[in-house]
């Protein structure tokens, strides 16, 4: 029997899967709240690299997960943050795989002030904290520009009020209209392409970026960062004129120059010709004057200094005759100078032949011959009295030598074999050995007799 087919009573209760919960728990919240507003706090906001952004959007007892997917987040004018008070627009839904409802956002909108308001601030902090709004890098305006480059919708009026104040105030300048989209999502682009083609292509002095007023939606191209950026990377000075004069872009505060309304811009690049030619006749009529009065003050300077000027062939003529008198003191002063170094060279000359090396040499060589003889001749006498005495020392030593008393027959005899020389007969006995030393030769002996006195 089928379960359906069974009594009420003895039904038992269903069992859902998980999955089938969650389905039924899905269609019933899809179902109940297919559209819904939400108004709270934003937290825990995040966007990984796939482009959503997921968040949490509290009051003060509850909160609820959110998710927008990337289509709708790239149409979102100001960047979610956490803190910020929204008012939110989706449907309701369970996110299957954690078991969680949460809000699938359409349409997100800051609580308080409007999404393009939150947006112009934001792109403001962020770019001036970026240094593009600083005044020190902004470029002058040449004095009267020969070419200016205007970036507009060619059918506003914004270019028609512009071109009638140039016409009126100089009309020898060279306008050129560069045709964009001033209002729309391709606005942005077709001007920074616009900037980008002029400054390549085009020998423009100054470029004007203008339009109308409108509101808020209809200037927000003018509010574009990549505009800001391509305005900053010109290099040629850009003035912004955009709106009326109460409305102010980020475009304006990245310009060069802002003007508050096209004609005002017109008035700002190019001063009035009748002003410019009133000028030139002031500083004309200025040099002239001026010019008058320097040749007034020069003439009656010269005539002053010309009466004071004197002859120039008299000061020619006492230059000549002091030349003459200089000339002669010289000539005189030169013969007496040479005549003085004649007189010390004659002096220094017999000096030096005097004194000279060569008579120093001969005195010196002549005392050195006299000092040679007498040197030699003390030396031969001094030899002669050594000769003298080596002769007596010789006759006396030869008197004192043994040897020649043994010449004259005398011998020396010792006692062996202590070799004792023998001087009297008592210091031998008979049977002693003796040495008898001859003037040749020697003997020995046997004593075999002694006779003592």
């Amino acid at each position: 029997m089928d379960e359906t087919e069974r009594p009420l009573e003895t039904r038992g209760p269903r069992v859902y899967t998980v999955t089938e919960l969650t389905e039924e728990i899905r269609d019933l919240l899809a179902e109940r709240f297919p559209f819904v507003w939400v108004e709270g706090e934003l937290s825990n906001v995040r966007t990984p690299s796939s482009g959503h952004c997921y968040m949490a959007i509290k009051d003060e007892t509850a909160q609820i997960r959110a998710v927008m997917f990337r289509p709708q987040v790239r149409v979102l004018r100001f960047r979610a943050e956490d803190g910020m008070k929204v008012i939110a627009q989706g449907r309701v839904t369970v996110y299957e795989p954690r078991g969680e409802y949460q809000m699938v956002l359409d349409y997100l909108e800051p609580l308080g002030i409007g999404a393009l308001a939150l947006a112009f601030e934001q792109l403001k902090q962020k770019l001036s904290a970026q240094g593009l709004f600083r005044e020190d890098i902004k470029r002058p305006l040449p004095f009267l520009p020969s070419h200016v480059a205007v970036i507009t919708s060619p059918t506003g009026a914004a270019v028609r009020d512009f071109l009638k104040v140039i016409d009126r105030r100089f009309a020898d300048i060279r306008i050129t209209v560069v045709p964009v989209r001033v209002q729309g999502d391709r606005a942005a682009g077709e001007m920074v392409e616009a900037i980008d083609l002029v400054n390549r292509t085009l020998d423009a002095d100054v470029i004007v970026l203008t339009r109308g007023g409108g509101s808020l939606e209809d200037l927000w191209p003018f509010n574009e960062e990549a505009l800001a950026l391509a305005i900053r990377a010109s290099r040629i000075p850009v003035v912004s004129a955009v709106g009326h004069e109460i409305d102010v872009t980020i475009a304006d505060l990245a310009a060069d120059l802002r003007a508050p309304t096209p004609s005002a811009a017109a008035e700002m690049i190019v001063s009035e010709k009748e002003a410019l030619v009133q000028r030139v006749r002031g500083l004309r009529d200025r040099l002239w004057s001026e010019t008058r009065g320097r040749l007034v003050r020069e003439r009656e300077r010269m005539g002053h200094l010309g009466s004071r000027l004197r002859d120039p062939r008299k000061a020619i003529e006492h230059a000549w005759l002091r030349l003459d008198d200089l000339s002669g003191r010289l000539v005189r002063e030169q013969v007496l100078r040479i005549r003085e170094d004649a007189g010390r060279l004659s002096t220094a000359t017999g000096g030096i032949r005097r004194h000279g090396p060569r008579i120093l040499i001969q005195g010196l060589r002549r005392e050195l011959g006299f000092q040679g003889h007498s040197l030699r001749a003390g030396m031969e006498k001094r030899l002669s009295g050594q000769k003298a005495a080596l002769s007596l020392l010789q006759g006396k030593l030869g008197g004192l030598d043994p040897h020649g008393v043994l010449n004259r027959g005398y011998s020396i005899t010792r006692r062996l074999p202590q070799g004792l020389v023998i001087r009297k007969a008592s210091d031998v006995e008979p049977g002693d050995r003796v040495v008898i030393t001859l003037a040749s030769g020697r003997l020995e002996c046997l004593v075999d007799k002694t006779d003592s006195p």
